[in-house]
């Protein structure tokens, strides 16, 4: 039986992960060990559709207790480590950077610490097969002038506190390989977007604000450029990139749709105003914000490494995806609704008051 362990697995990128190994685990030799805090954006609802024991086991596990984790990488011995544990949300790392150091930039360092440990004790086998998947973010790269894209040989030059966290992340996982030789790859994909995200987050947070009628952030002028991959398509490449990748590699994955955050929410309001039609068009509810410090202007990303080396492909049409995402969450409106009432999903990231801005 093949073990995978994923960090971060009650995350809204990990939990897609989780539910397409045992999916492709089919009838059997698959097992997913999902490990997680459960710091607030995690949610054990999401992972429900992977089902229990014994082909999935869930663990509340801080990735910086060292001596846990290595315990628990001995006794399950996975083949390969898929690392999605972090803090994400830009806002909350300008308002709290340290919290971002601890999560990303020292939890990578610990959980490299401890998957050494274990790596190391494995018969000769076993160390030449297992693989630790990095996963970071196009954001370490910095922003992006109107033409071009990032790929593996890009600088690195964050602008944010999470960023910055990340990229530091991605330094110790590097140094890991060429000093340990620890079988690591790292990978950054484009923005994400599909079922469970937190509603902090762009797509959910329009959706949800606009069916309770309250009118929808966008900051600035809304010209920022992101590329927009659903999640589904990055869990798929994370694990060709674990089956397929060379150690010691950068692989990226983009969506290939850019669009301006202004044309993102009014296609997506645009869906809403189809699917749960309302008194008024949704899209009027856009009402632009003051802008994040240091707010990148342009991300995108060249995957043509991951489609060449790994024959990775995008599955999900990104009009179909998207509105299929609009679709789920009025569906699961409950779901939100226990998210929303337990945090408080103001404007973080300026030092004021502001109600309900998006991540993107």
């Amino acid at each position: 039986m093949t073990t995978y362990l994923v960090t971060g697995a009650a995350g809204f990128i990990g939990s897609a992960l989780v539910r397409h190994l045992v999916r492709r685990g089919g009838a059997g030799g698959v097992r997913v060990v999902s490990v997680d805090a459960f710091t607030y954006a995690a949610d054990p609802e999401r992972l429900r559709p992977a089902g229990g024991e014994p082909a999935h086991r869930l663990v509340r596990l801080d990735i910086n207790d060292v001596d846990g984790m290595a315990s628990l990488l001995a006794e399950e011995r996975p083949a390969v480590v898929f690392h999605l544990a972090a803090e994400t949300h830009v806002d909350r790392s300008i308002d709290g950077p340290g919290a971002f150091l601890r999560a990303n930039t020292m939890g990578t360092f610990n959980l490299l610490e401890a998957v050494r440990r274990c790596w190391q004790s494995l018969p000769a086998a076993e160390r030449a097969a297992f693989r630790l998947v990095n996963v970071s973010t196009d954001e370490v790269y910095g922003s992006l002038g109107p033409t071009g894209a990032f790929d593996e040989g890009s600088p690195y030059d964050p602008r944010s506190p999470y960023s910055a966290s990340k990229a530091g992340a991605d330094h110790f996982a590097s140094a890991y390989f060429h000093t340990f030789g620890l079988p690591v790859m790292t990978t950054h994909a484009a923005n994400n977007y599909g079922p469970f995200q937190f509603p902090e987050k762009l797509v959910p947070l329009a959706v949800n604000r606009a069916l309770a009628g309250q009118s929808v952030p966008m900051y600035g002028d809304g010209m920022q450029v992101r590329d927009w991959l659903h999640v589904d398509d990055h869990a798929r490449g994370l694990v060709a990139v674990a089956e397929r990748g060379r150690p010691g590699a950068t692989y990226l994955m983009g969506g290939g749709h850019e669009l301006t955050n202004r044309a993102m929410l009014e296609q997506l309001l645009g869906y809403l105003n189809d699917l749960a039609p309302g008194r008024e068009d949704y899209r009027r509810l856009i009402q632009s914000v003051p802008d994040r410090p240091g707010h990148d202007r342009r991300y995108a990303v060249d995957s043509r490494r991951a489609e060449s080396e790994l024959g990775w492909r995008r599955l999900v049409p990104f009009d179909d995806g998207l509105r299929d995402t609009v679709k789920w969450n009025i569906e699961n409106r409950q779901w939100v609704s226990s998210i929303t009432e337990r945090y408080d999903l103001r404007r973080l990231g300026l030092g004021t008051s502001v109600t309900g801005a998006p991540s993107a």
